[in-house]
């Protein structure tokens, strides 16, 4: 048995779906329970400048952006219970069980934010060097790399928001592509190519990650006749794109699409009533505006399911 009240709503994960959706609840006299797993913010805290979220056009960190939301959210009276990482979920029943490694929580309803994990290359040294000189965040690791070379592995918008802000750490920033194709808009690449520590690789693919104990290097190959090269660097950020968590999902019976994404309507909810989600986990847009807004709409529509409960 729970020691906790039965919660109205209990939402899993604190990005800014998470604390959007916590905003409304409680602005709306829900009894809110926010876990989460990490540290509140999800991916938006990496980000260096937010220039793009409507209200703002002055930009702002992304740090900032998320204490921003979390004074709202404390406004409201809201907290949220950290390293409450979700091991197990109870959904079919009208009262919800949410399982995490030191408590179970019920409650009438439940919006799942889940964020999403990072893609690997699978490449010789990316394991090995995890921690010595390979990441996958910039903003958390970059200061260790303050003076030196460092390379950024990918082709979109989040591989060239780190190599930007790696610039005001790095002695060296090298972006490579590891495509054929950049998908980050080509303002943004301009903004790179103007920092002069700042040098875009463009049709190469990385091979390998070397070292001694620490990363040293990085072997490149070029996509046209595989021509190699290899560049000294003592950091390697990866961001070559994200994949959704899925087995704690189906093994609760939500439905999700082919690529692992949970399935919602318009109103956010999944195919098991009384349980939502909103922002990454749904597989669409991947940005603050996009969360903020599917957060919004699955915590109206749990207002709207629990007054439809009590009549």
């Amino acid at each position: 048995m729970s020691n906790f009240p039965i919660y109205d709503v209990i939402i899993i994960g604190a990005g800014p779906a998470g604390l959007t959706a916590g905003i409304y609840a409680l602005r709306g006299g829900l009894s809110t329970l926010i876990l989460e797993s990490r540290y509140p913010g999800g991916r938006i805290i990496e980000a260096h400048k937010v220039e793009n979220y409507p209200g703002f056009p002055e930009a702002l960190s992304g740090y900032e952006l998320v204490q921003r939301m979390l004074t709202q959210l404390e406004n409201f009276g809201g907290e949220i219970t950290g390293n409450a990482e979700v091991l197990a979920l109870s959904l079919a029943n009208a009262v919800k069980t949410v399982s995490t490694r030191q408590h179970q929580y019920t409650s009438k309803a439940v919006i799942i934010t889940f964020g999403v994990k990072r893609k690997k290359l699978f490449i010789p040294g990316e394991q090995e060097y995890l921690g010595k000189g390979v990441s996958y965040c910039a903003t958390c690791d970059g200061p260790f790399f303050k003076g030196k070379a460092v390379a950024v592995i990918g082709s979109g918008y989040e591989a060239v928001e780190e190599a930007l802000y790696l610039t005001n750490l790095a002695e060296q920033v090298y972006l490579v592509s590891n495509d054929n194709e950049w998908a980050a808009p080509a303002a943004l690449l301009t903004r790179l190519e103007e920092e002069a520590n700042a040098q875009i690789y463009s049709g190469y693919r990385i091979q390998a990650i070397n070292g001694n104990g620490n990363v040293q290097s990085i072997t490149l190959n070029t996509v046209i006749d595989n021509t190699p090269q290899t560049l000294s660097v003592s950091g390697v950020f990866v961001a070559v794109g994200v994949v959704p968590t899925t087995a704690i999902l189906k093994q609760a019976g939500i439905a999700v699409s082919p690529q692992g994404w949970i399935t919602v309507d318009r109103a956010q909810r999944t195919n098991i009533e009384g349980v939502f989600a909103a922002g990454d986990c749904t597989g669409w847009g991947f940005q603050v505006a996009t969360a903020v807004g599917e957060g919004t709409m699955a915590a109206l529509s749990v207002s709207r399911f629990l007054k439809k409960q009590k009549k």
